[in-house]
């Protein structure tokens, strides 16, 4: 139990102490972000700040756990995760590189024998991936990564999510006795919390794609650690509605850019966070309600941990659907088939 203290201690010293160091560092490199039409800062703001959480994450993690196997495989996979994120907030790159880069860190990841074996059936059992395994896993990791960057589009937004879905995923790995997705959780929840003194609007510093990866990768990778052991509870449910509003922000993302002819990589103004500006609430109170929705996901995924695979199922079906309607109300998209088919003849024309 000590040590669930001492990760915790550790994550959010280190990163709270070490964030002011970062900034300077930032500052002098130019690692700056100015305001534009596409963000909503009306100052500049320096980034980096994902320098000071990976500080106190791997901290925590080599002091409480030391180095195995396992533990060696998220540390390399996750610094290529975050060094990816540098490049980008220094000198930017392109799209498909970027992508191309984010699976090679995921294939590292599973070269470590990190990956998920076996999805739950709803209706009782579980179905071995097979052949399918790697290319599963890599997607999953891909794609929560990049939730998590799409969402970090207000201060403290990406760094709050993070926290309430880390905390989620510590309380079933207590039910579950997953002694070292304990740890990993404490530890992202912990650096999160220390990066929030100086993150929360009005923000110091961002922690920019070097953060917004890393943060999203890890959380992938705890979720796929989790999987290894027990499939009901992290395989595919909790980890989903713990990351419920990432996740279903960059779906609807995905849908809007594509009906409005967008490329799919290219930001736009359109997520959750954006419309609720739009709709008259100040920056604090939009990160707000993104929390209250996050937390509010996070302790379903928390009850139905344990429940039957047709229960656990039948509720995130539910949950989706409320998702949706909600999603739409709040104009994030709109399922404009008339556009989206005029747009398909534009193309074939």
């Amino acid at each position: 139990m000590i040590n669930y203290i001492w990760a915790f201690l550790i994550a959010i010293i280190l990163t709270y102490a070490s964030t002011p160091i970062i900034e300077r560092i930032a500052r002098r490199v130019g690692a700056v972000d100015h305001p534009n039409a596409r963000r909503v800062n009306q100052h500049s703001v320096v980034n980096l700040g994902g320098l000071a959480i990976y500080v106190g994450v791997i901290a925590a993690i080599l002091f409480t756990v030391g180095i195995n196997f396992k533990i060696l495989g998220v540390i390399v996979s996750s610094t290529l995760m975050l060094i990816i994120g540098l490049v980008d907030d220094l000198k930017g790159i392109a799209p498909t590189s970027k992508l191309m880069w984010q699976i090679i860190a995921s294939l590292l990841l599973i070269s470590f024998g990190i990956k998920i074996e076996f999805v739950t059936n709803p209706f009782g059992g579980m179905f071995y991936l097979g052949a399918l395994s790697i290319p599963f896993t890599v997607f999953w990791l891909v794609a929560i990564t990049n939730t998590v960057n799409l969402i970090d589009g207000l201060d403290g937004l990406a760094a709050g999510v993070s926290t309430i879905a880390a905390l989620t995923l510590l309380v079933v790995a207590i039910q579950e006795t997953e002694l070292l997705v304990i740890v990993l959780t404490l530890s992202v929840a912990g650096s999160c919390l220390g990066f929030l003194q100086y993150n929360f609007n009005p923000a110091q510093i961002f922690m920019g794609d070097t953060g917004s990866l890393f943060l999203g990768f890890l959380l992938a990778s705890i979720s796929v650690i989790g999987a290894l052991k027990s499939a009901a509870a992290m395989t595919l449910v909790v980890p989903i509605l713990a990351l419920g509003v990432p996740i279903f922000d960059t779906l609807f993302a995905i849908i809007r850019r594509r009906q409005n002819g967008q490329p799919l990589f290219e930001a736009d103004k359109g997520h959750i966070h954006h419309r609720l500006l739009d709709l008259g609430l100040n920056h604090k109170e939009a990160v707000v309600v993104v929390y209250l929705i996050s937390l509010s996901l996070g302790l379903i995924a928390i009850g139905v941990n344990g429940a039957s695979e047709f229960q656990a199922f039948g509720t995130l079906g539910i949950l989706v659907v409320i998702l949706f309607f909600g999603f739409l109300k709040l104009e994030v998209t709109e399922l404009d088939l008339d556009s989206t088919e005029e747009h398909y003849k534009n193309i074939n024309q």
